[in-house]
């Protein structure tokens, strides 16, 4: 009996397979993975979203086309947003441990073999060749050999140490950057977008496409939408709903914390603002971005959130985030 399981916290897993049952080519063709950590097969991006059904559906009407028993398990239910940072946050962790302890231990691997391939090569004075006919040819031939492969384990332990020390120094890194002020800011700003969206497709829109000759608009009609489709976006839109108060709450405490970012009401026409290490002029102040010289006949847009420093040049004054509410 196979189970396709789905939980918020776990996503979508498949007990009772064996390895050579048959199950690996059915739920590859479904773009199920395999994972290590886990030891079943699993959904891609299946945690706190809602259950892939399409995917689950099929892959279980395929595994019992192929012979197999199938039993579903489907619980779904938006979790607290707090819970999910928590979680993803101690699997970043546990990445990142996991990574370290690979380095070390191909560190100790390149160690092991530098040091044999160092004793091999000191069996013997520097630079003697074979001795060609000599009872000692068979076992020096030999010794070379495995000399040269302790090398070449030694540079591919190395190579494989720097690549899993750059692993775990970049998964060190993510957490840090997704809570990032700006990032933060960003991630709002798109998280309420979606939510808009979501919601205009929920409740129904209609836009202007154009006027006609006598004044009357010509509508595109978006009716309010029903059925499987309207749970689907009632479910995304709760989740939404949640992450966005969840990322206000952290950017609100960031904002008490003193880490500030740019607004409109800091930067003035003519200020210099700097973006990624280059200072520019603002020409325009929009609401959520200003517009900057190029040196081009042409203006670039730059977000607020963007802006590392600003600097108003009459003045020489360091304009500090924040500082036009102070």
């Amino acid at each position: 009996m196979l189970a396709i399981n789905h939980t918020e916290a776990e996503g979508t897993v498949i007990e009772g397979t064996r390895k050579g049952d048959g199950t690996a080519d059915v739920l590859k063709a479904h773009k199920w993975r395999w994972s290590r950590i886990l030891g079943a097969w699993y959904i891609p991006r299946s945690r706190d979203v809602a259950p892939k059904l399409a995917t689950i559906n099929g892959t279980a009407d395929a595994l019992r086309a192929a012979g197999f028993d199938v039993e579903l398990s489907i619980e779904s239910g938006v979790r607290d947003q707090t819970e999910v940072e928590a979680d993803r946050t101690a699997r970043q962790a546990a990445r990142v441990e996991a990574l370290e302890n690979k380095a070390e231990r191909r560190a100790a691997d390149a160690e092991a073999a530098e040091t044999k391939a160092h004793d091999l090569s000191g069996r013997y004075p520097m630079g003697q060749p074979i001795l060609v006919g000599h009872h000692s040819e068979g076992r020096h031939r030999r010794d070379v050999a495995r000399t040269q492969a302790a090398s070449t384990a030694a540079v591919e332990a190395h190579r494989a140490a720097e690549r899993a020390k750059a692993k775990a120094d970049a998964a060190k890194g993510t957490t840090d950057s997704r809570y990032s002020p700006a990032v933060v800011a960003r991630r709002i700003d798109r998280l309420e977008a979606d939510l808009r969206k979501a919601q205009r497709a929920r409740d129904g829109h209609s836009r202007v496409l154009f006027v006609h000759k006598d004044g009357t608009p010509e509508r595109e009609i978006h009716e309010p939408a029903t059925g499987a489709y309207r749970a689907s976006l009632e479910d995304s839109i709760e989740r939404l709903e949640s992450e966005v108060q969840y990322w206000r709450d952290v950017r609100e405490a960031q904002e008490a914390a003193g880490q500030k970012l740019y607004t409109r009401a800091d930067i003035k026409r003519g200020y210099l603002v700097k973006v990624s290490g280059q200072w520019w002029k603002v020409v325009r102040v929009n609401a959520k971005s200003v517009s900057v010289e190029t040196g081009y006949s042409w203006t670039d847009t730059v977000k607020y959130d963007a802006i590392s420093s600003a600097l108003d040049p009459e003045t020489q004054e360091a304009i500090s985030p924040g500082s036009a509410a102070a």
